[in-house]
């Protein structure tokens, strides 16, 4: 004779186990976010797009390109505020500041490069190089600051010495306007988006050696370095794509779908993961699983016109940062938005 006891507690046991089952499902996919808003820096009577950025970590200040404001604004990380305006820059764009020299360069879509003292913020120089000076990187081995400037006829890579203010005589052409550049900093090597040609220029300092590898995609604007990694990230525009490509080789290893729009791209090199801000109004977090397989981590809402932003890594606080610019809105200001990066 069966025990009705026993029969109604497996009764009990196979009813409950799918819903057992579906907890379970459901409270693995409730994985915290890999990064966290935590913070809005107003940047005040700032409108129009925002462009890129640059860190000065030792007065922890961080320098934003106000595109449709003609302005370039400092901001006090420790204080979060706009401690500065610099005005009357015609749409500025790239910015670096070297600490060796303490000065900040802002390029112009005007074709200009403006030279300004990093205390006082007094315009030093003003170098012309005729067309649309766009990304500016600095190598402080050298202490000289790589301008990305020009057209399709005058594309170049052209190199100022920070200490001088002067514009050197060598310079590298492009054949196409150069978007984002990355430099290593343990070969000769520079990494230059060409997207009007579809094709990523690779420039040998020493020999002056051009190659270039070909794009199946199109609208490549942002670029980051793996060096360690031999890793190259690239994101497309049509389409949004995250392309990875072997350092070594020039061969592509990997594509993946990635927010639209996108004008900036930071690699994270403690967590391995890639940062892709689009102006769609989303943020994508790539994981690097080996060097040549990348899993989409997470896709995080933003803000229309959020394309651009600055990955700090860790502050002085012991927090790894990304800040994100967002446009001014109908109902709200421009702002950088803070994100806390969080740890597996």
């Amino acid at each position: 004779m069966r025990n009705p006891y026993r029969s109604a507690l497996f009764l009990a046991l196979i009813t409950a186990l799918p819903l057992y089952l579906r907890a379970q499902q459901n409270s693995a996919s409730l994985v915290a976010p890999p990064l966290i808003l935590t913070g809005a820096i107003p940047l005040p009577n700032v409108s129009g797009r925002i462009d890129h950025f640059a860190i000065d970590p030792l007065h922890n200040r961080l320098f934003v390109s106000a595109l449709g404001n003609n302005t370039e604004e400092i901001v006090n990380l420790s204080g979060q505020a706009v401690t500065h305006t610099i005005s009357g820059i015609p749409h500025p764009q790239g910015v670096v500041y070297s600490p060796e020299t303490n000065k900040l360069f802002v390029g112009s879509d005007q074709g200009k490069l403006y030279i300004y003292d990093g205390s006082t913020f007094a315009l030093l120089a003003t170098l012309d190089f005729g067309d649309d000076v766009d990304n500016l990187r600095y190598d402080p081995a050298d202490k000289r600051v790589y301008v990305g400037y020009g057209d399709e006829k005058t594309g170049a890579i052209a190199m100022v010495d920070a200490a001088s203010n002067q514009r050197l005589p060598e310079e590298f052409k492009l054949g196409a306007h150069p978007e984002s550049f990355q430099l290593a900093s343990s070969s000769p090597e520079i990494y230059v988006n060409l997207p009007d040609l579809k094709q990523i220029a690779v420039i040998n300092r020493r020999t002056h050696a051009i190659s270039r590898w070909p794009l199946k995609f199109e609208s490549n604007f942002p670029m980051a370095l793996d060096e360690s990694g031999h890793r190259l990230f690239v994101a497309t525009r049509t389409p949004a794509r995250l392309v990875v490509f072997d350092t070594a080789t020039g061969r592509m290893v990997a594509a993946l779908p990635a927010a639209r729009d996108s004008d900036d791209l930071y690699f994270d090199s403690t967590r391995k993961r890639i940062y892709v801000p689009g102006g769609e109004g989303s943020l994508s977090v790539f994981q690097q699983v080996d060097p040549d397989h990348y899993s989409l981590l997470a896709k995080l809402p933003t803000a229309l016109g959020a394309r651009t932003g600055g990955y700090l890594g860790k502050g002085r606080k012991g927090f790894a940062r990304l800040y994100l610019a967002v446009p001014a809105r109908a109902d709200h200001g421009a702002e950088l938005w803070i994100y806390t990066l969080q740890d597996e």
